[in-house]
């Protein structure tokens, strides 16, 4: 019945019972209908949680050996293939999680990944958060946006991701294992790393590629592309220090807050066309709050050590625009996550072990172009108006702030007038806030969708609505609003050599998926450079 590999069995069962070892060979014998004796070996493959009833039930994907044990369970290693001289180089500008990956599958691919990153080492760049949790006050190319591991690294590491379809999920959460990130990702069903985690993984990742012969240039702002003599093909790029890097390839994974590389592109005389996004507020609500609805429990009743602290998803259309929560930190806190002066844009993080007093999650509303078209300047190209628009929101936040970030009571928020006090939630944010009025900093349409948005929410979580819930602002940075048009290769439509990737540039939406678009524009580099196919 079982190959050398295993099947896969799927059972359900009860909370109190599904971490047992014989309870669930038990199970699986009764699937497959033969003697647990027969039974050698059983491995974890994806574990998820259904609290939909108040009888609490975990669902488990696992591997069973039956007449023989499973083949031990291998990991990718971290000693990548050694560049060898004359190996053409893969010039990666930017070193997030697109940019770490590439540079990874590069050197698998028998390519030197050189990369250039604006921001500094990750270990130098958590001293430049100082300033911004202390004073609002930002340092421009290392910030919680900028710098080694990309916006990912101090903002919770979720892993999370729909693209199951799309790409190799299962390889990516392997390498992160296999540079020390926790065995749990591989099996959970919403797995996230954790912010006091991250740094460490993505040490090790730039080590892997040091230790293997590639090279990373911190510090390493890029201002113009360097072109052959007819102006078609990219031959490298310049730095704002004036150092060159010559390359026939250059893959681009510069992040969504990169908003001074858009401006480059156009420059440079490059495609590129809006896209539709989402801003909005980050909510808080006590983690017990939440776990009590999510799990049925009694308003005093402890959560069950069984489980972890509860997510929520909530979504819903007002008026024909998609109001939804996103980026949801359960047990986790806000930041203050800017990037430019004069400028206060929020984010959630959570540690490994998710025990912060509050859940978070931004609640956001769907713009599109003509939404934001309104907020065009004057002398820049249509293209970046939904640039225009988050930074002028942005700043709306930061004059309402002066600087710290602007909290308001969803009660007031309602009654558009300004909070004065706390009710029984009390904000977890890294940083310095103050009440203001956040209905003047949004649009009049995000802030009325926001409130039926909310107030919709009771249907699936009743006191979601609660006055006292603690909304911050703003949530601008969701995704990119630009897209640097490419190919069915992936190469840019308008330059040769040139490979816009991740979610700077449009194509991907979450640590997970920016690293899947790494790994697949680094073999079409390798497929036109290396004849790898």
């Amino acid at each position: 019945m079982s190959g050398g590999e295993g099947i896969t069995v799927d059972v359900i069962l009860p909370m109190e019972k599904a971490g047992s070892e014989r309870v669930r060979r038990a199970a699986v014998a009764r699937k497959l209908g033969i003697s647990p004796s027969r039974i050698k070996d059983v491995r974890l493959v994806k574990e998820s949680i259904d609290s939909r009833q108040k009888k609490i039930l975990f669902q488990l994907r696992l591997l069973v050996g039956v007449d023989s044990p499973l083949p031990p369970e291998r990991l990718p290693s971290r000693d990548y293939p050694s560049v060898r001289p004359g190996s053409p180089v893969a010039l990666i500008v930017g070193f997030g999680p697109a940019g770490m990956f590439a540079a990874l599958r590069c050197l698998e691919l028998g390519m030197k990944p050189v990369v250039l990153e604006r921001g500094k080492d990750v270990s130098s760049r958590r001293f430049d958060l100082a300033p911004i949790l202390r004073r609002g006050t930002v340092m421009e190319d290392s910030n919680y946006c900028f710098g080694e591991g990309g916006a990912g690294t101090f903002s919770d590491g979720k892993l999370f991701t729909r693209a199951t379809k799309r790409g190799p999920v299962r390889e990516v959460y392997e390498i992160f294992v296999a540079h020390g990130a926790p065995r749990e990702i591989l099996t959970d069903a919403h797995p996230h790393i954790g912010s006091n985690l991250l740094p460490n993984v993505v040490k090790a990742i730039r080590e892997s590629i040091l230790r293997a012969g590639g090279e990373i240039h911190f510090n390493a702002r890029v201002e113009h592309l360097l072109r052959s003599a007819d102006g078609r093909r990219i031959r490298g790029v310049a730095c704002a220090d004036g150092r060159e890097f010559a390359a026939d390839s250059v893959l681009l994974a510069t992040g969504h807050s990169a908003r001074d590389v858009y401006r480059m592109m156009l420059a440079e005389g490059l495609a590129l066309e809006q896209k539709s996004f989402a801003v909005g507020v980050r909510i808080e609500h006590p983690q017990a709050f939440v776990d009590a609805r999510q799990y049925h429990l009694n308003p005093e009743q402890r959560r069950p050590e069984q489980l972890p602290a509860a997510r929520y998803s909530v979504t819903t259309t007002i008026q024909d625009r998609g109001v939804h929560s996103f980026c949801m930190c359960p047990g986790g806190y806000v930041v203050n996550a800017s990037s430019e002066a004069e400028r206060t844009c929020v984010n959630g993080m959570s540690y490994s072990d998710r025990e912060g007093k509050n859940a978070n999650s931004a609640m956001i509303v769907t713009v599109t172009p003509e939404d934001y078209r309104p907020y065009h300047v004057e002398g820049t190209p249509d293209v970046l108006d939904g640039v225009a628009f988050q930074r002028a929101l942005e700043h709306a936040a930061w004059e309402a702030g002066k600087g710290k970030v602007p909290v308001q009571l969803f009660g007031d928020f309602c009654e558009n007038r300004v909070s004065t006090a706390l009710g029984e939630v009390t904000p977890s944010i890294c940083g310095e806030w103050t009440f203001a009025n956040l209905r003047e900093v949004l649009p009049t349409f995000i802030g009325d969708s926001l409130v039926e948005g909310i107030r919709a929410s009771e249907r699936k979580i009743h006191g979601f609505s609660r006055p006292d819930a603690v909304l911050s602002g703003v949530e601008a940075r969701t995704s990119s609003p630009v897209r640097i048009v490419r190919n069915e290769t992936l190469e840019s439509s308008s330059l040769t050599g040139l490979y816009p990737c991740g979610e700077g540039a449009g194509y991907a939406g979450g640590i997970t998926s920016a690293a899947m678009d790494g790994l697949k524009t680094a073999e079409e580099i390798a497929k036109k450079y290396m004849n790898f196919s």
